[in-house]
């Protein structure tokens, strides 16, 4: 996820992407497995979108295996590729069918101009090489698979996913801003954020994990540092340095607020993360994660096919 905030209203989360459907094909070592039911989520994104013929099975295998070698190569952008497919999948509403995976951000203005999305032109520019090759993808198709191939490569969890996402027709079909998460607010603001796009309390947990992947720029979120050491390592170490380590409120010189931690100089956690310790509904979902990786893989895996 996020993974992934607005300045000056640029603070929102880096999390994880994917998209809304019914049936999703899971990679596995880069081999097809079954195609497996996961859940109806009812009405999906709806905008006017270009006509569409999703690629072929085998074109998407082969999609596949370029992206993980292309990201494999430059390690140092997955994050990004992470953030860029949570941005333009993170503005659904499920009540009107309106938001959600369309690519709204390749046209000048609209989403692309929303705080929160400051800096993804750079990700859109470092995967427009390998674009030119599978122009009969769809771009939120494109970015989407480049998100779960991103979390593999940073030794994350296989990622259930699908073709058939349409591109919007222009940039018209944004969305207004403020529908991605505020890092300065609270429990109450995420359930708002996540709820509408039909998630739970746990799975708000589970996606909030990609924090363990990149970092914070100034120059996008107005947030400056990393939530780990090894922000190139998809794991749990965003749950177990949220569990394990002392940490205490400080500003930043642009004056916003953080937490920090003696414990490990340079790391952050921002004012949403720390919420999670605090909500009895959340705290319990971040203790069982700090102790237990792989069930984290699982639920993360499954909330991220959902997103």
């Amino acid at each position: 996820m996020r993974t992934s905030f607005r300045a000056p209203q640029a603070r929102n989360l880096l999390v994880s992407t994917a998209t809304i459907g019914t049936a999703y094909y899971v990679y596995q070592q880069n081999k097809r497995l079954d195609l497996i039911p996961l859940m109806n989520l009812g009405v999906q994104a709806q905008c006017a979108s270009v006509a569409y013929q999703k690629p072929s099975q085998d074109r998407v295998d082969q999609c596949h295996k370029d992206m993980m070698d292309f990201i494999g190569k430059r390690r140092n952008m997955a994050p990004l590729m992470i953030r860029l497919s949570w941005h333009d999948a993170g503005t659904y509403d499920a009540k009107d069918g309106s938001g959600g995976p369309r690519a709204c951000m390749r046209f000048d203005g609209g989403e692309a101009a929303h705080g929160a999305n400051a800096g993804l032109q750079i990700a859109r520019d470092l995967v427009a090489p390998l674009k030119e090759k599978y122009q009969d993808f769809s771009n939120a198709d494109f970015w989407s698979l480049a998100a779960i191939c991103a979390i593999k490569v940073m030794g994350g969890p296989d990622i259930s996913w699908r073709a058939g996402r349409p591109d919007s027709a222009s940039g018209k079909d944004s969305v207004p801003d403020g529908r991605l998460p505020d890092a300065t607010q609270g429990c109450p603001h995420l359930r708002s954020v996540f709820h509408r796009m039909g998630f739970s309390d746990q799975e708000i947990v589970a996606l909030s994990g990609a924090h363990a992947v990149g970092m914070c720029h100034g120059d996008r979120s107005g947030f400056i540092g990393p939530w780990t050491t090894t922000a190139l390592d998809f794991d749990n170490a965003f749950f177990v340095n949220l569990t394990q380590m002392k940490w205490h409120k400080t500003k930043q010189a642009n004056g916003l607020e953080v937490y920090v931690t003696e414990d490990q100089p340079g790391i952050i956690m921002l004012p949403t993360d720390m919420a999670l310790m605090t909500d009895e509904k959340m705290v319990c979902w971040v203790e069982l994660y700090a102790k237990d990786k792989q069930r984290w893989f699982n639920d993360f895996s499954s909330a991220f096919a959902k997103l």
